[in-house]
């Protein structure tokens, strides 16, 4: 996820009021065709990823609740019940506990996503004998897609002594490139939620959620949405995703331009970022974070950099200029340090928020790339390595330190 290099990459807002008052007298109109994210599934590389992690029966266990659904309240309650599920059994594969599934490594994100897929067809195609209107349908799948990513699942015991740490990643993406990526975000996400981390200053609790690679979900509000109710609660935020090869980023500024790179659903947008209020919006947000300390660690094996570049329009201009020390006054964003992809986005979206909500001076916040997750050399065909999941571990393992030195960092 970044600018000119490999550029990354629910049911919106308007669709909540499906979630409490469906509109069961409308006429059911016939169930719509798998997405372009769905239909990849039929595919040799998903489905032995699904097959090797045990992911398999998810799906075909979701379509069973759904046939045995007599009502829209029924389906409902096994949308949530089933996503919510699948995510708690992903970080649990992921931190060893419970059966492995497969011969597939525990670090490894891909069965989320690719399981997560097959219920979202399964509840697309489903046709109950008692009828569904669009707006019950698109309900369902906004269930699913965030009890699925840990949206809702976001939780910090109370009381005084542990400071609050909140982590976003990322489904994989450019998945039509090459079937069998990871998105080392993702995996960190699964990594890391729940666990805690000893600072200098305490025991710190990580809680984590993944967004998809989907232009539509971010104008409908997915991060403001998950995020607002915590930030206002945790010591400290970052978003993280997939950025260059071979080093990590903290991405100094994040732009408000969407420059068109297509998403998981082979959609591009090239616009300003749309965000409520626009008349306020600024063309820049800054981390937070204490880039500095992070920067000057030794956090692990890959080199991390405080990258202030930015792509800009100067104030009175009309090209794109890149400039290496930050945007100059008045300028208007065409890329952040992060690019222009959904990752900038994301960071410009928690960043805006936190400002919004008044806490720009007091919440350390930002966002961070990690390396591409590469495959070993000569691997063009098979779904996994050991250089493969020797560099996801390494990767996990150097979010972990970098989270530790922000939380302690000032």
């Amino acid at each position: 996820m970044n600018s000119i290099r490999v550029r990354l990459g629910v049911i919106g807002l308007a669709l909540l009021t499906g979630l409490t008052t469906p509109n069961a007298a409308s006429a059911a109109p016939a169930a719509p065709s798998p997405t372009v994210e769905e239909q990849r599934l039929g595919r040799a590389a998903p489905q032995e990823i699904l097959r090797r992690s045990g992911f398999d029966t998810v799906a075909p266990r979701l379509a069973r609740a759904l046939e045995a659904a007599r009502t829209y309240e029924e389906a409902r309650r096994a949308v949530t019940r089933e996503g919510a599920r699948l995510w708690q059994r992903a970080v649990d594969r992921a931190q060893g506990r419970g059966p492995a599934g497969g011969d597939l490594s525990r670090d490894d994100d891909r069965p989320l996503y690719w399981a997560r897929l097959g219920m979202t067809r399964e509840v697309r195609t489903w046709e109950p004998d008692f009828g569904l209107t669009d707006g019950q349908r698109a309900a369902l799948l906004d269930e699913l897609e965030r009890a699925s990513r840990g949206q809702d699942a976001i939780r910090y015991p109370h009381g005084k002594g542990l400071k609050r740490i909140l982590l976003t990643g990322f489904d994989p993406f450019t998945l039509d490139r090459d079937v069998r990526i990871s998105n080392p975000s993702g995996a960190t996400a699964l990594a890391l939620d729940g666990t805690v981390v000893e600072t200098a200053d305490g025991p710190a609790r990580i809680e984590t959620a993944v967004f998809p690679v989907r232009w539509r979900d971010f104008t409908d509000g997915t991060v403001e949405r998950t995020l607002r109710p915590h930030l206002p609660k945790v010591d400290l935020f970052t978003t993280v995703s997939q950025g260059r090869v071979g080093r990590f980023d903290i991405e100094r500024t994040n732009g408000a331009w969407r420059g068109g790179f297509g998403d998981n659903e082979n959609v591009g947008r090239t616009e300003t970022v749309p965000v409520a209020d626009p008349a306020s919006q600024p063309q820049w947000t800054t981390t937070t974070l204490p880039y500095a300390a992070i920067v000057a660690a030794p956090t692990g094996r890959f080199p991390v950099y405080d990258n202030t570049s930015v792509t800009e329009i100067p104030a009175g201009g009309t090209q794109p200029v890149v400039r290496p020390e930050g945007p100059t006054p008045g300028s208007t964003a065409r890329a952040g340090g992060g690019g222009d992809y959904l990752s900038n986005e994301i960071a410009y979206r928690a960043t805006l928020l936190r400002d919004r909500l008044g806490l720009r001076d007091t919440l350390p916040g930002g966002h961070v790339h990690t390396p591409v997750l590469q495959f070993g050399a000569g691997n063009t065909t098979e779904v996994t390595d050991p250089d493969f999941v020797r560099n996801r571990l390494d990767i996990i393992a150097q979010v972990r330190a970098i989270l530790r030195v922000a939380a302690e960092g000032k």
